[in-house]
């Protein structure tokens, strides 16, 4: 995904300003795909620039009045044509797991508790989640859009499931490890 795509996606869910897409972002789609207020207007301009969006005519001219924004035809056919490209996953890079490799050759001091933090973070995500799907997806919400958007919500909720299953499970297998490092075997597989 990129940002242009994610913006033009906000826009065409409603007509928005920078600081609302931001906070927008804060609240939905930045779960999944995070955005600086930098970010957000230098993206703002570019997509002007190539006729994806509009500035929607002020109601009352006044100075320093925030611009709001609404997609185009051409933005909207970008964001189709986008939306239809088959596309790869992309690898997994996660600092944490290449930390637990490191510690295999270096010892696992200091990790534990880094491991505790990630899974409260991770079950505070999760819980927030599921309080979003409560609040904004009970069963009468069955309308294609809406069934889409839970589709993605299920996604981040499937996701933190995992990782409070698997960091608990690693945190169980840390009772067993010693903190130094351990004799080097030879053994260079993986």
């Amino acid at each position: 995904m990129s940002l242009p795509h994610a913006i033009l996606t906000a826009l065409l869910e409603k007509p928005s300003s920078g600081l609302e897409l931001t906070r927008r972002f804060d609240k939905s789609i930045g779960y999944f795909w995070s955005a600086t207020h930098q970010q957000i207007y230098r993206e703002l301009g570019k997509l002007e620039a190539e006729g994806h969006i509009r500035t929607l005519p002020a109601e009352q001219p006044a100075r320093g009045q925030k611009k709001s924004y609404e997609v185009l035809p051409a933005g909207r056919a970008e964001l189709a044509r986008w939306t239809a490209v088959s596309q790869d996953p992309k690898p997994q890079r996660d600092v944490l797991l290449l930390r637990l490799r490191a510690a295999a050759v270096v010892g696992t001091a200091g990790l534990e508790s880094d491991l505790r933090r990630h899974l409260e973070l991770h079950q505070r995500q999760l819980a927030e989640y599921e309080q979003i799907e409560r609040r904004d997806f009970p069963p009468d919400r069955t309308g294609p859009q809406d069934r889409l958007r839970h589709l993605v919500l299920r996604a981040g909720i499937d996701l933190e499931t995992f990782w409070t299953q698997w960091l608990t499970e690693a945190l169980k297998e840390f009772t067993d490890l010693p903190a130094e490092a351990p004799e080097p075997t030879g053994d260079t597989s993986g």
